[in-house]
């Protein structure tokens, strides 16, 4: 290995402005002189390959040597470099490879000892991987059979150290924080492609041939052409392998089993699953309880009383539960629901983790359309409208109405719109409840015998049945579009074979997961083998768009995304019937709508005719469906096969754009939970590069906060580009719809579909969402608005060779204030200056706990 820090070289020794000596404290508590030559190799290392690698290592240590202190450890000196490269991130995105590097070498360092270089980590990676997971089982973090099944040795052989280099400093952050895993004394023990085949071991445990599923899957995990979803990341090879994602529960009206969901709901969260739970069954405040002769006090204490035990039971330890409540609109106590996020008001009448959803029926949104009159009834005397959908939940609520004008049922009447108006004015202020469609939901759903689909889930995606005997679960995976696209502009190709190998690779690696998966709810271990539930999605459409040349907001980018989806559902119901030959069909597969051999887009004409009026989407189709609907009807392998999640954390990981989202920005401060993180747009930077104008409009660019279109107000930018690159806000709400509706007549499930809007009249998102139910949406999530969306300070520019810099002014070195023991934070922010910031649209303990944020 190489000389450790202080023993050779020319020493510098002196810090900034202090005239005395930098002595570096050592991880095994012996110190040593600061050794900036060591630093510079240091960074030149991490700097391989990349243009002027000299240069930027110079520069590195020039801005790193004002923040020293004497009694800087080696933690927090690996650290304060990582954080001076970071900075420079805003001037040129080569800089987030060098941190990438830096963090990665830092975990070496941390897991091999001091001196410790990239080349050397290389030459041992296959003999440390097998110590790795040895020890890991010692210590009983692992699961005995990685040991008992598996050749340790042809797989540490297989790793590779060089995909270290596909993962951006973010994406290395997130993995490093919320998925490896450590040991007791809080140390690091995976590299990142110890942690890629931690996880392939995980999900290939029940493979004729461990060895080489294990390998498959690694392969196309570590190149992140698709990736499983956190609870799986987080659980998958180690001792409690709780590998499901979502559970979806209905709480039933007796205490007996609202007591059990309580405790469902624990145990769950500690197992990382995040949770949807409905109340619209539970009766009405002031509702007769003839068992004592008293009065219910309605749903919403219960929810308070979970919405603490969420808070009370940490998700892996990493944060507080993840649950979403859902009701039906015609629940009586469906007004005091829509206050339960309000800031003001009684705190035991409020949820403060927990986020809420609202069930929506077609019947209501045909009232709203017609201006009629909308009643709210107890469940405990409609109960059965919990059950029906479609057409039939309209007969059933007339026949209800007509009681209550009767007088014959407790009841409220307020107008449709009055109502739909209160939904979206709580939306805008509180970003709850999310707006979801039950009968679009039910009547669209292939797996349709075995109940009603009471629910989504935490993030608006999952749609299955439950009912008390069945808690659902699905089980997550993304594809990472990005990742099957080669070339840029017009030489943009999409592999479409590696598509379809990554596709059916992953719907494989979801079929091993469910039965390898524990839970230690039966309800939920029943509803998985029963149903075998599968969610596979896409991320980085936006990433391919603009790797296209494409406007998000085109017809290009529609069709665009209608032929990937579509794609990727053939094959991956094609892969579920081979897998039912291979396998067996899943138990409940008779009688299903697969089982007629129908495929989702055939569910359209079902939910056009159940409605009376069409379902406003493109219906053009390209691959062999016919040959498809005979293959499923001889037996699939899993009930529902395809849902597209929020994908944030697993994007960062992937390093490109979540889910279907466009771009928040081109340079924005990013908060999650592993940190707070500078975003720049490689595409946009890749695309001025060519042009030859980066140079010249990057201090612009950020100024204007990111907007190309108020830099090409004074530079030549051309127009075309300033459209690839309109953000979030800068597209209409429609653009949303035609990607989402595109995507959702292929996917058996749903889409968690953010939603970002610049303009905040009711009345316009009155429009957009019934626009959104008529073009067949099952589902939306988050709706930001421009507004609640801040600025953080940054600087523009700086003098490199005299300044500190970074999110914050330059403080020529001269002038540099006297250094202060602890670990270097960065310069303090100037005003005036600002980037972009894209937060929650709520509180900020929501940002760390929310799903969509991280």
């Amino acid at each position: 290995m190489s000389t450790t820090q202080g023993t050779t070289h020319d020493q510098s020794t002196t810090g900034p402005g202090t005239g005395s000596s930098i002595r570096v404290v050592k991880r095994d508590g012996t110190t040593s002189d600061y050794d900036g030559y060591e630093i510079a190799r240091s960074i030149e290392e991490a700097a391989a390959g990349l243009d002027d690698e000299v240069a930027r290592a110079t520069q590195l240590r020039a801005e790193l040597e004002i923040t020293l202190f004497d009694g800087i450890t080696s933690e927090q000196l690996d650290e304060a470099v990582v954080q001076v490269a970071l900075q420079n991130v805003k001037d040129d995105p080569a800089y987030d490879t060098i941190a990438a590097r830096l963090l990665v070498k830092s975990l070496f360092k941390a897991i091999f000892g001091e001196g410790v270089t990239r080349e050397e980590v290389a030459a041992f990676h296959a003999e440390a991987f097998v110590a790795y997971v040895a020890r890991g089982v010692d210590l009983g973090l692992l699961d005995t059979r990685l040991v008992e099944l598996f050749d340790l040795q042809r797989l540490g052989a297989a790793l590779d150290p060089a995909r270290d280099d596909l993962l951006r400093y973010t994406g290395l952050q997130t993995m490093r924080t919320r998925y490896m895993i450590l040991a007791p004394d809080g140390r690091p023990m995976e590299m990142p492609q110890f942690f890629w085949m931690r996880v392939a071991m995980g999900l290939s445990l029940n493979e004729d041939d461990p060895n080489a599923a294990a390998l498959r899957f690694y392969d196309s995990m570590s190149r992140l052409q698709y990736l499983a979803a956190g609870s799986t990341l987080v659980n998958a090879g180690t001792s409690y392998s709780q590998l499901s994602n979502c559970f979806v529960m209905q709480m039933e009206d007796e205490i007996e089993h609202i007591a059990k969901s309580v405790r469902d709901v624990m145990w769950l969260t500690k197992g990382t699953g995040g949770i949807g739970l409905s109340v619209s069954k539970l009766r009405a405040e002031g509702s007769p309880i003839r068992s004592n002769n008293t009065v219910s006090t309605g749903p919403i204490p219960f929810m308070h009383t979970i919405d603490s035990t969420l808070r009370a039971v940490s998700r892996g330890g990493k944060k507080f539960g993840a649950l979403c409540f859902y009701m039906e609109n015609w629940h009586l106590d469906f007004p005091a629901f829509l206050d339960l996020r309000q800031n003001s008001g009684d705190p035991y009448r409020r949820t403060r983790t927990a986020n809420t959803a609202v069930w929506i029926s077609d019947e209501f949104m045909r009232r709203v359309e017609r201006d009629q009159p909308w009643y709210l009834f107890d469940p405990a005397d409609a109960e059965d409208l919990v059950e029906l959908t479609g057409a039939a939940f309209s007969r059933r609520y007339e026949h209800y109405v007509a009681r209550a004008e009767a007088g014959e049922l407790r009841h409220k009447r307020v107008g449709a719109r009055e109502q739909f108006r209160a939904i979206l004015t709580s939306l805008q202020s509180t970003s709850h409840p999310w707006l979801t469609w039950k009968d679009t939901i039910n009547t669209r759903a292939l797996n349709d015998n075995t109940g009603t689909i009471h629910l989504s889930n935490l993030c608006t995606e999952i749609t299955l049945p439950q009912d008390r005997d069945h808690v659902s679960v699905c089980n997550l995976a993304s594809v990472n579009l990005a990742r099957h696209v080669t070339g840029r502009r017009q030489h943009a190709r999409v592999d479409w074979d590696l598509l379809a190998a990554s596709t059916r690779l992953a719907v494989r690696q979801l079929d091993n997961l469910i039965d390898i998966t524990i839970s230690s709810v039966p309800e939920s271990e029943r509803s998985n083998e029963l149903n075998r539930a599968l969610g596979l999605g896409v991320m980085g459409f936006t990433d391919v768009v603009e790797r296209m040349g494409l406007s998000y907001e085109s017809e290009a980018a529609y069709d665009l995304v209608d032929r990937l989806v579509e794609f990727v559902s053939w094959h991956a119901i094609d892969a579920s019937a081979d897998l039912a030959r291979e396998r067996g069909a899943y138990p409940h597969f008779e009688g299903s709508g697969w089982s007629r051999g129908l495929v989702p887009i055939d569910s359209l004409d079902r939910l056009a005719a159940d409605r009376g009026v069409p379902v406003e989407v493109d219906r053009t189709t390209r691959l062999d469906w016919d040959a498809l609907r005979t293959k499923v009807a001889g037996g699939v392998r899993n009930s529902t096969l395809l849902a597209i999640a929020p994908t944030a954390s697993i994007g960062l990981v992937a390093g490109t754009t979540p889910g279907l989202d466009p771009q928040f920005s081109q340079i924005f401060s990013r908060a999650t939970s592993a940190g707070k993180f500078l975003e720049v747009n490689r595409n946009l930077v890749e695309d001025l590069r060519a042009l030859g104008l980066w140079e010249t409009v990057r201090e612009d660019l950020l100024r204007h906060q990111g907007d190309l279109a108020k830099v090409a107000e004074t530079h030549p930018v051309p127009a075309e580009l300033v459209e690839v690159y309109r953000t979030s806000f800068q597209l209409s709400g429609r653009a949303y719809l035609e990607v989402a509706a595109r995507a959702q007549k292929w996917i058996d499930q749903a889409i968690s579909r953010n939603i970002y809007l610049a303009d905040r009249n009711v009345s316009s998102m009155v429009e957009l969402y019934a626009a959104a139910w008529r073009m067949g949406l099952k589902t939306t999530y988050y709706l930001h608005m421009m507004p609640r969306h801040t600025a953080e300070q940054s600087t523009v520019k700086v003098n490199k060779a005299a300044s500190r810099r970074g999110f914050g002014a330059a403080v020529p070195a001269a002038t540099a204030p006297e250094p202060v023991e602890g670990p270097p934070t960065g310069p303090e922010p100037v005003e005036g200056l600002t980037v972009l910031e894209e937060t929650c649209p709520v509180d900020p303990q929501e940002r760390l706990n929310c799903e969509s944020c991280q």
